[in-house]
């Protein structure tokens, strides 16, 4: 260590003083947070406990019913023609999510280089497959109530696999649908460059913040990891 490093870093303390130190250097870093990120984290932990919940709660459900619980395979099979594909749907509805968040990531990629027109791009981009996949959602709940699945009941077995079915998917479709909305919302701004006019507006700060972007991306991600969880629970077990 240099005579230069010594004299900007003051000896750490010792004893209790030693552990306030560090707890006040941990306050230090949480407040270089900006107040839309930290409050985004804060609303993604609650939200994720919401998640916790429905699951822990479909996983007791299930564990729980002495009536056979439908088979995923039979119950979400896609008849093409004369053939039966079983989760054919869920696995294109699984891989269009997980497109998006690529494009997502991408899209705060180009926001940090202040690259504009391939921000919104991929933005449109990403709700774009967000809107798909609730499209495809829909049509799954369209054929599901079609074949008789109702919240108090279904053709298959267990009365609870219709309200854990609507429930934990409906809540988690809510999420990806306002998501593809503020999506095309903070998208548009991107475009006209709203960012980049130095006016102090909504979602903006200052000339060249493009912190809104990377706040979608936050959101975005949480509801690709959720949906995961969701797959290997309901749709795999």
């Amino acid at each position: 260590m240099t005579d230069a490093t010594a004299q900007r870093s003051p000896p750490r303390p010792n004893g209790l003083e030693g552990v306030a130190a560090d707890w006040a250097s941990d306050q230090r870093a949480f407040k270089t947070a900006s107040w839309g990120k930290a409050m985004m984290w804060i609303f993604l932990l609650s939200d994720t406990f919401v998640f916790a919940i429905f699951l822990i709660s479909y996983m007791s459900a299930r564990s729980s019913t002495e009536v056979e619980w439908p088979n995923a395979s039979e119950v979400f099979a896609l008849h093409v023609g004369q053939t039966e594909l079983p989760l054919l749907l869920i696995a294109i509805m699984t891989f269009v999510l997980i497109s998006s968040s690529g494009t997502m990531a991408m899209a705060v990629n180009f926001a940090y280089a202040r690259n504009r027109k391939r921000t919104a791009q991929l933005m449109f981009a990403t709700a774009a497959l967000g809107a798909l996949f609730v499209g495809m959602q829909a049509f799954e709940w369209t054929k599901l109530i079609s074949e008789g699945v109702r919240p108090w009941g279904n053709p298959w077995g267990a009365e609870q696999f219709g309200a854990t079915f609507f429930m934990i998917t409906g809540f988690h479709g809510t999420h990806v649908s306002f998501g593809v909305l503020f999506l095309l919302i903070v998208a548009n701004k991107v475009r006209k460059g709203e960012f980049d006019s130095g006016r102090r507006t909504w979602l903006c700060r200052e000339k060249g913040d493009y912190e809104a972007v990377e706040i979608m991306g936050l959101y975005w991600h949480f509801v690709d990891l959720v949906w995961v969880f969701i797959f290997a629970f309901f749709y795999l077990w």
